[in-house]
C-alpha cells in the first residue's frame, strides 16, 4: 500500500508541475474539432468562434504564440451548398471543403481584424510532412508569420489530399503541427470534458483520467473496439497527443464549451486531460536526428570548428567546413565529421551537396554573392544538430 501510495503521490506531483508549466508557455497549437465550430443545420457557429478567438486575443496580449488547426470546412460548404447530407461521394466532399474554407477564414479573418489583428490560411497535407523540403518550407513560413504577429489557421487541405478526406482528420493534423513548429501544447478542444476510464454515457460514475503519460498503453483499451472513445473521436486524440509526445510537447483534451476554458487551461486550473511528454523537447528533437533518420552525406569540419561545435555549443557555419562528401538535398540528415574521418554528430543541413560545397570555408556574408541567395546563416543549426559525444 505505502508503495502505492508513493506513485499515486509521484503522480499527482507530476501532474502539478505540469500544469504549473502551462502557465509558462510560449508557443502551443490549438485545435478546435467540428463539434465545437460547426452546426449540421446552420454551418459555422459564429459566436462560439468568437467566443474562442476572444481567448486567443487574451493569450497574444499576454505574448503567447498561438496556431490554430481549424476544423469546419466540410459543415459549412455543405450548408452554403444547400446540400442535405454529407456528400458520399470523393469529388462532393472535396466540393464541399473548397466552398466552406472560404467562408470558415472569413469568419476568422473578421474576428481578428476586429482587434487591428491578422490570421493566415494555411492548407497541408501528408506530403507536407513527408517530404523533408517541404517540411522545412511550411516550418519557415508558420515561424515567419509568427514573427509578424500573424496566426496561422490551418487545415487540411481536402480539395485536393484525397487521403486525409478519407482517413485524416484534424487531431492527428494538430499533433503533426506541433512537431512541425516545435509547440510546447498541444490543446485538443472537443464538446466532451476529457478521457474517461470507462463511457461515462453508460456509466455515470465514470472516473475522468486527469493525467497520463501520453505513450501509456493502458489508454489503449478504453479506446478499442466497444470502448469509449471510439465513438466520441478519443482515438485519433491519443493518436495526436503522442505524436505531440514524441516531439516533447504535452497535450490537453478538454471541454471547448466550457467559458474560457483556454485560458483556464494555459494558467494551470485543472481541467480535462493532460496527456504528458516523457522527454523534453530537444531532446525529442535530437533523439529523431540521431537515430532515426539516415545520413546522406557528410560535412567535414576544420580542428577549430570541431571545438566549437563540441565544447562551445555551436552552430555548424560555413566557415569551418573543409569539404563536402555525398549527395544531397537541402533538410536532409547529413554527418558532421572531423578531418580525420571520426564522426562527431549528424544534424539537418539547410542546403544541398552543390550549395554546401560552394559555401566550404565562407564567412555568413559572403552566403549570397556564392550561391545567389541566403536560406540561413548557419550551415546546420545546433537546434537540429545531434552529437555523438
Amino acid at each position: 500500500m505505502a508503495d502505492a501510495l508513493t506513485v499515486h503521490q509521484q503522480r499527482e506531483q507530476r501532474e502539478q508541475e505540469v500544469r504549473a508549466g502551462f502557465a509558462r508557455a510560449r508557443r502551443v497549437v490549438i485545435k478546435l474539432g467540428s463539434a465545437l465550430v460547426t452546426n449540421p443545420q446552420t454551418g459555422l457557429e459564429r459566436e462560439r468562434i468568437a467566443a474562442l478567438v476572444d481567448q486567443v486575443h487574451r493569450l497574444l496580449d499576454r505574448g503567447v504564440e498561438v496556431i490554430l488547426v481549424s476544423s469546419g470546412a466540410v459543415a459549412e460548404g455543405c450548408v452554403r451548398l444547400g446540400l442535405r447530407e454529407r456528400p458520399d461521394s470523393l469529388a462532393g466532399l472535396q466540393a464541399a471543403a473548397a466552398v466552406g474554407q472560404v467562408g470558415l477564414m472569413a469568419v476568422y479573418e473578421q474576428l481578428f481584424q476586429a482587434r487591428n489583428r491578422h490570421a493566415a490560411m494555411v492548407l497541408l497535407t501528408h506530403d507536407d510532412f513527408a517530404h523533408r523540403e517541404r517540411y522545412l518550407n511550411a516550418r519557415s513560413t508558420l515561424n515567419r508569420l509568427l514573427e509578424l504577429g500573424v496566426t496561422p489557421v490551418i487545415n487540411e487541405n481536402d480539395t485536393v489530399a484525397t487521403e486525409e478526406i478519407r482517413f485524416g482528420d484534424n487531431d492527428t493534423l494538430g499533433g503533426l503541427v506541433t512537431t512541425l513548429i516545435e509547440a510546447e501544447v498541444l490543446v485538443l478542444l472537443t464538446d466532451a470534458e476529457g478521457l474517461y476510464e470507462s463511457d461515462p454515457r453508460v456509466k455515470a460514475d465514470a472516473a475522468m483520467v486527469h493525467f497520463a503519460a501520453a505513450h501509456d498503453r493502458s489508454l489503449d483499451a478504453m479506446a478499442g473496439p466497444g470502448g469509449p472513445f471510439s465513438r466520441g473521436g478519443m482515438v485519433t486524440k491519443l493518436v495526436g497527443a503522442r505524436l505531440a509526445a514524441d516531439s516533447g510537447a504535452h497535450t490537453l483534451i478538454a471541454p471547448g464549451r466550457m467559458p474560457d476554458a483556454i485560458v483556464r487551461l494555459l494558467s494551470g486550473e485543472r481541467l480535462g486531460t493532460v496527456l504528458a511528454a516523457e522527454i523534453a523537447p530537444r531532446d525529442a528533437r535530437k533523439r529523431w536526428i540521431a537515430g532515426q533518420l539516415k545520413a546522406r552525406g557528410a560535412v567535414i569540419l576544420d580542428g577549430g570548428a570541431v571545438k566549437a561545435v563540441t565544447q562551445g555549443g555551436g552552430s555548424v557555419l560555413c566557415v569551418g567546413v573543409s569539404r563536402v562528401d555525398g549527395q544531397f538535398q537541402r533538410g536532409e540528415v547529413v554527418r558532421i565529421e572531423d578531418e580525420a574521418g571520426h564522426a562527431i554528430g549528424q544534424g539537418i543541413i539547410n542546403y544541398s551537396s552543390v550549395e554546401a560545397s560552394r559555401l566550404a570555408g565562407a564567412s555568413t556574408r559572403e552566403i549570397e554573392g556564392r550561391i545567389g541567395y541566403v536560406n540561413e546563416p548557419e550551415l546546420i543549426h545546433r537546434d537540429n544538430l545531434a552529437l555523438y559525444r
